[in-house]
């Protein structure tokens, strides 16, 4: 007996903050320096991820490496971890021969930014 049976797959991950990271800028810059911060760091993510997937698509692969390398720098620097480590696992499988790896690792890349992003925007109005 043949089935055919097409399954679909919801790919979905939250995005882990490392609120002990945000609680120290805010405790070292103060509340408003701590936001300008934290906001100029996500209008630079944004834009980090966006050319990291420009770059993917046209198979710039050093101009990936240097992009994902930026993406790690800004995400741990305001608590994003599982963006850090996520953009880390693109810049080891980038250097491989395994492709399937490394477009799989690009897409939960993109996922996990967005969700990340919103993250943040959304605790920006509560309280540390």
């Amino acid at each position: 007996m043949i089935v055919n049976a097409i399954v679909q797959l919801t790919l979905d991950e939250k995005a882990r903050l490392d609120r002990d990271q945000l609680e120290v800028l805010y405790v070292q810059l103060g509340p408003a320096g701590a936001d300008k911060l934290v906001n100029h760091a996500l209008e630079e993510l944004a834009v980090a991820l966006a050319r990291v997937e420009k770059h993917h698509r046209a198979g710039r692969m050093i101009d990936v490496q240097k992009g994902v390398k930026g993406v790690v720098s800004i995400a741990q620097q305001i608590g994003m971890t599982t963006l850090a480590r996520v953009a880390r696992d693109v810049q080891e499988l980038s250097d491989t021969t395994d492709g399937a790896a490394y477009c799989a690792a690009m897409a939960r890349l993109g996922r996990i930014g967005e969700s990340s992003l919103m993250a943040v925007w959304d605790i920006q109005d509560i309280p540390v």
